[in-house]
């Protein structure tokens, strides 16, 4: 039985828009991994961990997959290592962080994974490019969109959004 997921990808280190782009490719590569649709790139202003690090690009993209969350899981970080990801700094800069976001409608507390994402509904960087994606999406019971509008860091999102996908999954609207 396969299972939607949504995924946040970003990056603020080397060729950003290239990485999320490959990043996307890569987990659509996945044999047990369908993209159903991505969203627009959004330029942040980097939330928490040191001072002085680069605006990140991020995107948001749906999967249908029939891995478990933790395979899942498995495969998001393989595609990180695949684009250099290093783990030295909590929230320092990254080549790629690609996290599950929700899994259905599973709620799960691990110590390696929480889902929903324990910050997700807090976070303009993910909650604007899944509104973008997705208007109808909801987060807890409530409007990603709405979500999005009171999140503390909206402010530091940038006015430009650019295709994740421009030959890909359609940004928005129904699934084929």
């Amino acid at each position: 039985m396969s299972t939607l997921a949504v995924l946040a990808l970003g990056a603020n280190l080397g060729d950003r828009e290239a990485t999320l782009r490959r990043a996307a490719r890569d987990l659509a590569a996945h044999p047990r991994i369908t993209l159903t649709r991505a969203s627009p790139i959004v330029r942040s202003k980097p939330v928490g961990g040191p001072d002085g690090q680069a605006d990140y690009l991020n995107a948001v993209v749906e999967v249908e997959t029939d891995l478990s969350p933790f395979a899942l899981l498995r495969a998001c970080q393989e595609v990180e290592e695949l684009h250099h990801r290093t783990r030295t700094q909590r929230w320092g800069p990254r080549t790629l962080d690609v996290d599950v976001i929700v899994y259905g409608d599973l709620h799960l507390d691990e110590p390696d994974l929480t889902v929903p994402h324990l910050r997700a509904s807090t976070r303009a960087f993910v909650l604007v490019p899944w509104a973008l994606m997705d208007p109808g999406a909801t987060l807890g019971g409530r409007s990603v969109a709405e979500l999005a509008r009171r999140a503390p860091d909206l402010g530091g999102l940038g006015p430009d959004t650019v295709p994740l996908l421009p030959d890909g999954p359609a940004a928005g609207g129904d699934r084929d």
